[in-house]
């Protein structure tokens, strides 16, 4: 794998407020460049949510109503968020709700591929037993001893997730071969299907 070839790719994660549907309570973007994380032009946003965070969402990300009281809400962060992210790929792990969430967040914002680690790890560690964060975490390994925050934080998580892509992205040659592994049908950068030749 040459990473210098991979395209503008960040990798995100979304913590909610625990309605349905969510409402944003923090997000992160962490560029992945030359085969590490970059966190130093990382984006991290806390967003103070227009309904209250439920009990059970603030036990799993400690994100309180409390916490949150003085940060922006949502129209004041949003075109920060679209103007970071722009056009380039996206990784999540389970991607359809990273992008879900984002895009009805960012109706104006359209990625130009999502890779999702889930899929990816099942593509490449076939004989896993579950594909949580944790329990690729516990088998691949990777450094987490810069990730910012704790489990759970959308900063933290996006760090996990990015050490994870990178580590599962030396078993494909090329970054055409990675996202075939890892773009979930019906997503942004699926291979298109073969078309039937026509007569015209």
């Amino acid at each position: 794998m040459i990473f210098t070839d991979w395209p503008p790719l960040f990798v995100v994660d979304v913590e909610g407020n625990g309605a349905n549907p969510p409402d944003l309570v923090e997000v992160a973007a962490l560029p992945v460049r030359d085969g590490r994380p970059d966190t130093s032009t990382a984006g991290a946003w806390l967003i103070r949510p227009p309904r209250p965070v439920t009990p059970y969402a603030a036990r799993i990300h400690g994100l309180t109503n409390d916490a949150l009281t003085h940060c922006p809400p949502w129209p004041q962060v949003a075109p920060q968020v679209h103007d970071l992210l722009g056009t380039a790929w996206i990784c999540a792990h389970n991607a359809h709700t990273d992008h879900r969430v984002l895009s009805a967040h960012l109706p104006a914002w359209h990625p130009t591929g999502v890779l999702d680690t889930l899929r990816l790890a099942k593509a490449t560690h076939p004989d896993l037993p579950a594909y949580s964060l944790d329990t690729l975490i516990t088998h691949l390994r990777p450094d987490l001893s810069a990730a910012p925050a704790q489990r759970h934080r959308a900063t933290y998580d996006a760090y996990a997730t990015a050490q994870l892509l990178i580590a599962m992205a030396t078993n494909y040659p090329t970054f055409a071969d990675l996202a075939a592994a890892a773009v979930p049908p019906g997503l942004p950068g699926a291979p298109q299907p073969d078309q039937d030749p026509t007569l015209w």
